[in-house]
């Protein structure tokens, strides 16, 4: 019998470490780096499809992750939130155990509507949902807030838009699928598991709110003008959003 070595029918592998291993097929995980390697960020997590798809990329590079998710009840349903923490659970996966912090965003989306011109509505309250991620990230010890935004992909995520939601931010944020189209975005969101989870009709806070008509190339002066409307009641109200927060640990 004669053996062709430059292309075998068969190719075994030998690994020698406390014992011996032989295998013939390589299965290829997801890759990356040890979690916990590269420090601690915030996501901000909704029933999208994108945003599991950023924490996962996140993830993979050694990031321990904590998320935040805003919820309007009663324009938000329970099933809303728990599509959410099922979300948290199959990162947590990939990930290790996410701590969820729920925001009951209702009081401060009503105040937004009811202060600022409706075209803008959509800006302002992503700026606020960066605050106060950001006062969790500051209470949790993370370094970095995670988005699942794209450029151009919906009103607040263009260039401009992004301009103006980062201006409230100091801590950097990870835009992981900044460059993909949605295609791009609902594959990986099949091969981690996460897309008909994603799918299911529960409404979030952000689709409940949006306005007919958004600004897609915002005035970041303007932005802050609007923003003058809420200074009587918006910092007590973000201080009680956060108090009341519930935690989740989803793993």
């Amino acid at each position: 019998m004669t053996v062709d070595v430059h292309s075998p029918e068969l190719l075994l592998h030998v690994e020698i470490r406390e014992k011996i291993y032989i295998y013939s097929k390589i299965i290829p995980g997801p890759g990356g780096m040890p979690v916990g390697t590269s420090g601690r960020a915030m996501l901000l997590l909704s029933g999208g499809i994108d945003s599991p798809v950023a924490g996962y990329m996140i993830g993979k590079r050694g990031v321990v992750i904590d998320a935040v998710y805003f919820h309007a009840p009663p324009y938000t349903s329970d099933r809303a939130k728990q599509k959410v923490v099922d979300l948290a659970k199959l990162v947590a996966r990939y990930t290790g155990p996410i701590r969820l912090h729920v925001v009951n965003f209702t009081e401060i989306q009503l105040y937004i509507y009811e202060k600022c011109p409706h075209d803008e509505l959509t800006i302002i309250m992503r700026r606020y949902m960066m605050r106060i991620a950001e006062r969790f990230a500051a209470l949790d010890g993370s370094m970095a807030l995670i988005t699942g935004e794209s450029v151009g992909q919906v009103a607040s995520q263009t260039i401009q838009s992004l301009a103006a939601t980062n201006e409230v931010c100091d801590l950097p944020v990870f835009r992981p699928l900044i460059g993909f189209d949605k295609q791009e975005i609902v594959e990986v969101a099949k091969k981690i598991g996460t897309f008909e989870t994603s799918i299911l009709p529960f409404e979030d806070c952000c689709t409940i709110f949006v306005a007919k008509h958004p600004v897609t190339k915002p005035n970041r002066k303007v932005i802050q003008r609007s923003e003058l409307k809420l200074q009587e009641k918006i910092d007590q109200m973000v201080e009680t959003a956060i108090e009341t927060a519930e935690t989740i640990w989803a793993e």
